[in-house]
């Protein structure tokens, strides 16, 4: 047992929402976290298309009223210091641009009790780059989800080298408490192991079409069929949608700068951002 109970999640994007309603559906009390009432009003329609996707996807107890009960365990708050009053721990899915996730840490830090323990979900950053912002680097580290928690359920768990090991041991157990399958990498990665995997494919897929060489629903096609996996790369990035890879890429240096322009110019400035808008590189 984690003697986790109270859990609080900061932001309620794509994978932030997931993260807290999982965590609710696994009986823990949850309380979303977003910036202002207008973002807590989108979370409150992600929360309700979730129920319904559990039904659809047929999770366990989902059908028999466990979905719209999960619902019942979620407390929304736009003010910090409320929403992390009683948490033992917080789970911070805040944009992946490393200026905004140590300002959120900064103020986090201030307000949180001291019992309370730090997790960011960030995709790309190493949690060194944000330990020093936290005031707590000894209870701070990494609990990494990937996009569609309650199908594709794995916890990456990567502490830094001030990371008490008992801290990384009680957040491996409630990984496992909230259905995931926990993964902890031994010292820090950039990208931890799915990422690492991950991002390389995705960018592959948007130099060919950013080039040129074919196009995004082709390229897609190639790899289903020459592969056997189910999704390409641009139905992977129209699910994660199309800012987290474009945060990514524009932090990525000079050579990444194209690849992040031209998502920006053909599709973001276009409100085309996945399938959370009903466009990206498909229409849904």
């Amino acid at each position: 047992m984690s003697g986790i109970t109270n859990v609080t999640v900061l932001g309620t994007g794509v994978l932030g929402s997931q993260i807290a309603y999982q965590t609710a559906y696994s009986g823990f009390s949850v309380t979303a976290y977003d910036i202002d009432d207008n973002a807590l009003g989108q979370a409150r329609t992600r929360f309700a298309d979730l129920v319904e996707t559990y039904k659809k996807d047929a999770v366990p107890g989902a059908a028999e009223g466990r979905a719209d009960e999960a619902l019942t365990r979620i407390r929304l708050s736009a003010d910090l210091a409320d929403a992390v009053r009683d948490a033992d721990l917080v789970i911070e899915a805040v944009p992946e641009v490393l200026s905004i996730k140590q300002e959120t840490y900064g103020k986090l830090g201030k307000v949180a009790p001291e019992k309370t323990i730090f997790a960011t979900n960030s995709s790309t950053l190493l949690p060194s780059d944000l330990k020093a912002f936290t005031g707590r680097p000894a209870r701070f580290l990494a609990l990494h989800f990937a996009n569609r928690v309650w199908k594709f359920n794995t916890a990456e768990v990567m502490g830094t080298a001030d990371t008490d090991p008992a801290v990384v041991d009680e957040v491996i157990a409630f990984a496992g408490e909230i259905g995931m399958v926990p993964v902890p990498l031994h010292k820090e990665k950039a990208g931890y192991v799915l990422n690492s995997l991950l991002v390389p494919f995705l960018n592959a897929g948007y130099a060919l079409a950013a080039g040129g060489y074919a196009e995004p629903a082709d390229i897609d096609n190639v790899w289903r069929i020459g592969t056997g996996a189910p999704l390409g790369p641009f139905q992977i990035t129209d699910i994660i949608g199309l800012r987290t890879p474009y945060n990514i890429l524009s932090n990525a240096g000079a050579e990444a700068k194209p690849l992040a322009d031209w998502l920006k110019t053909n599709y973001i400035d276009k409100g085309k951002l996945g399938v959370a808008t009903g466009e990206g590189f498909y229409t849904y």
